[in-house]
């Protein structure tokens, strides 16, 4: 298994559009993809179960990734939320 650990830099959080983003991204590899936010652990693959996390600018998540491609996976998922998901990024502190 392989895990980094990244903050979530967009000023909205993973509201619907970057939530989706990230799905589709994390769905388009076989590993089982994992996102951890506080106590919670969910699909990455799963569109509810990210939006039920409620993650704001600032939040530190955790991308876990298991399998054949789980390298990839974690790279180009850290990639993408650092990214700001195309969005205007503002530096958080």
């Amino acid at each position: 298994m392989v895990e980094k650990e990244t903050t979530v830099k967009n000023k909205t959080g993973l509201h619907a559009r970057p939530a989706s983003k990230l799905v589709n991204e994390a769905s388009s590899y076989q590993s089982e993809v994992r996102i951890v936010y506080k106590d919670k652990k969910i699909n990455a693959k799963s569109i509810m179960g990210l939006m039920s996390l409620g993650i704001d600018q600032g939040s530190k998540i955790i991308i876990q990734a298991e399998g054949e491609d789980e390298n990839n996976a974690v790279s180009k998922l850290i990639e993408l939320i650092e990214s700001g998901f195309g969005e205007e990024e503002k530096n958080i502190s």
